[in-house]
């Protein structure tokens, strides 16, 4: 017996050394040296969250608020646009965006993710792996194409739509996006957008402006009944956009670490301040706070601290929802009416303004110990006036070029369905399917 266990014992021995040399020899399936297994699993949840904003998130709170003839016509878009943009992005967008160090524009060292290997990182993220990085910001490039789509629900052509969007994405989101995050002029000269005050939010509402413009109002617009067909949809799907905006925000710290937490307590702050804010609003002027209202309060909040809220404190983000609350619903009453525009679901007066907003206030309350960079408060002015020169040249960029997108597409195709087909519903005429 005790023979048998010598044997075993000598076995064992030489299992382990064999184990051990050829581990050795064998780096490929190594732990990469400065790549950080938390950060890593953080940023797989946060990719997951943020896709999940688009699908279902984005698609049911869109659907929800349009007709019932347009529901699944509504859906069909932000579908589209993960598929389209997530190819185009791994094609060429994330080498265009994040790699070189142009000032307008980035290189092709990863054209079609070209030497990207396992042990390969970005320097904008150090610790985790550059395919985790480049898959993450795919996301956000998924969802600020689909957030375009919400201006013109009810009327766009389908086929139209794709080609705007393919268009868009290369022409508009990709210079904004490298110019701000990829090492471009913008971010050089210390704009500030954390997870997408600009690059998300202002650049979908005002391109959604000029295309609501473009391609007219919604027939029987201001004179019938053009109420969402089923909240309960919206309702959901804003739950699921406040817990995947976790990621979003708290993301774009791309470690986990405690500024992630930080920007992941302003952002909910922020969405709760909106919504009570928007509510309270409807409460004193018409007497009962609608559930509509409501969920556009909190989106408001959460898009209007998306640039704020890696560089701000917990009670600022409640101040930035309260603002968010009240500027936004303005933007959706008054300024819609004033200025007659048909923007269907409000793209341009939640995220647009909130955009805008929150990037003039990150200019004021950001803070050095959570973010590195001080705001007017902490007695820098000047990053103020560098916020404001981010938002004009991103009005200015985002609303000429989609302009001169739109009337070359209307040359190949027509950007909005005909008069029959409107009334029949996009469901029908664009997709053959209808809900019964």
């Amino acid at each position: 017996m005790g023979a048998l266990l010598l044997r075993a014992a000598r076995c064992a021995a030489l299992i382990g050394f064999a184990i051990a040399i050829f581990s050795a020899s064998t780096p490929a399936f190594a732990a990469t040296p400065g790549i950080d297994s938390a950060d890593t699993a953080w940023m797989i949840v946060a990719t997951a969250l943020v896709l999940m904003m688009t699908i279902p998130g984005l698609a049911l709170f869109y659907s929800g608020m349009v007709r019932k003839k347009n529901v699944l016509a509504t859906m069909a878009q932000s579908f589209a646009a993960v598929a389209i943009i997530s190819i185009l992005w791994a094609a060429f967008g994330y080498s265009l965006v994040f790699t070189g160090d142009g000032p307008w524009l980035g290189g092709l060292g990863r054209i079609f993710l070209a030497g990207m290997d396992m042990n390969s990182v970005n320097a904008a993220a150090k610790t985790i792996p550059e395919a985790l990085f480049m898959l993450y910001q795919m996301t956000f490039a998924i969802i600020t194409v689909a957030l375009v789509a919400g201006s013109v629900a009810d009327r766009m052509r389908f086929s139209a739509y794709l080609l705007f969007s393919v268009a868009w994405f290369i022409l508009v989101y990709i210079p904004l996006a490298h110019w701000i995050w990829g090492g471009g002029f913008l971010g050089s000269m210390g704009v500030l957008d954390f997870a997408g005050g600009l690059v998300v939010h202002l650049s979908a509402g005002v391109s959604g402006l000029v295309a609501a413009k473009v391609m007219g109002e919604r027939h029987g617009y201001g004179h019938e009944n053009l109420s969402p067909f089923d909240l309960s949809l919206a309702v959901i799907g804003t739950g699921l956009l406040w817990v995947g905006w976790f990621g979003f925000n708290g993301g774009s710290a791309l470690a986990a670490n405690s500024r992630a937490v930080m920007a992941i307590i302003a952002t909910h702050l922020a969405a709760c301040a909106g919504a009570l804010t928007w509510g309270a609003i409807e409460w004193s002027s018409r007497r009962k706070p609608s559930v509509l209202g409501m969920i556009s309060g909190a989106v408001a909040g959460l898009g209007t601290i998306t640039p704020a809220s890696g560089f701000v404190a917990p009670w600022q983000g409640v101040i930035i929802g309260i603002v968010a609350g009240a500027v936004c619903y303005w933007a959706c009453t008054w300024l819609k009416h004033r200025f007659k525009y048909d923007d269907s679901l409000d793209v341009f007066g939640v995220h647009g303004v909130g955009g805008m907003t929150g990037t003039m206030l990150t200019g004021i309350f950001a803070t050095a110990s959570i973010g590195g960079v001080s705001g007017v408060i902490e007695g820098h002015p000047q990053q103020l006036l560098i916020q404001l020169y981010g938002i004009a040249v991103t009005l200015v960029w985002c609303s000429g070029v989609t302009y001169a997108i739109l009337k070359v597409v209307s040359i190949f195709v027509p950007l909005r369905v005909s008069r029959q087909a409107e009334l029949e519903g996009l469901d029908i005429s664009q997709h053959g399917e209808a809900l019964q």
